[in-house]
């Protein structure tokens, strides 16, 4: 006697189940490559500008516009207002880039002399890591009034990793301040005061309105410097070319330094 059992009246079982499962994924399957395919096939733009906000920075501002604020007036500059070439750079104070870029500013302006106009804006960054560049603008400002705005300008770039890591960044300060002759108590109210935060705000709302959006920034006769050619030989390029624009006698001309006094721009505020 078997012992399987049988069940009455059922019917064999059948693959069909198994079959329509099948033909049902496969269907989904080849939905969703379709609906990928369209998507990847959309406009061109579109996929070109996702990219490119994943995976690049936003590029700086092509230009400076007419009607952009003024800034600080009379601006912090050096060589000729008149010069053919003006370079405005916007730096922090408590930037490393900056800092590194401030020889290569030096350089610059000592090779070009009065064939150049160079204007420095204060701009610093409203991040956690630069939380005393502001002070530092204001302090150097304050320095300005005095006719002395690059002396301090100078330390504070030159020792920047060392006031910038003490907490006693202000008693570092004043010896700067100290250093180059100022007025101290003088100076100390100058940077409470409204003078010198006024035209650091100028200068903020000059490059706000222009779109830095890093530091630092240079512009030459109003277009924006590719931070790539931020260097001496990049900036020498460029400023030759404006001056073979101007006038291609002078381009050639053999550079003399003949800059303005450093704290000319400063002497009459």
């Amino acid at each position: 006697m078997s012992n399987k059992k049988e069940v009455k009246g059922t019917a064999p079982k059948s693959n069909t189940p198994m079959l329509i499962i099948g033909v049902v994924a496969l269907v989904a399957v080849l939905g969703g490559w379709w609906m990928y395919s369209s998507s990847k096939s959309g406009p061109a733009t579109n996929t070109n500008s996702n990219s490119t906000a994943k995976n690049t920075q936003q590029p700086k501002s092509p230009g400076i516009p007419p009607n952009a604020p003024a800034g600080a007036n009379p601006p912090n500059q050096t060589g000729s207002p008149t010069a053919a070439v003006t370079i405005e750079e916007f730096a922090d104070f408590q930037c490393g880039s900056c800092a590194a870029a401030h020889p290569v500013v030096n350089e610059i302006k000592s090779t070009y002399g009065s064939r150049i106009r160079f204007i420095f804006r204060n701009y610093p960054l409203s991040i956690p890591a630069h939380d005393k560049a502001y002070e530092a603008a204001v302090a150097v400002e304050a320095a300005g009034l005095q006719g002395k705005f690059w002396d301090m300008q100078n330390l504070l770039f030159n020792n920047q990793q060392t006031w910038t890591a003490a907490p006693t960044y202000k008693t570092i300060w004043k010896e700067y301040a100290t250093k180059v002759g100022l007025d101290v108590p003088k100076w100390e109210n100058d940077m409470a005061g409204l003078s010198a935060k006024s035209r650091v705000d100028a200068d903020m709302a000059r490059g706000k309105a222009i779109g830095v959006n890093s530091t630092p920034s240079f512009y030459v006769n109003g277009n924006a410097v590719p931070y790539a050619e931020a260097t001496v030989a990049g900036l020498k390029k460029l400023i030759d070319g404006e001056l073979a624009k101007a006038n291609p006698a002078a381009a050639t001309a053999p550079a003399a330094n003949t800059a303005a006094p450093g704290n000319a721009a400063n002497a009459s505020k």
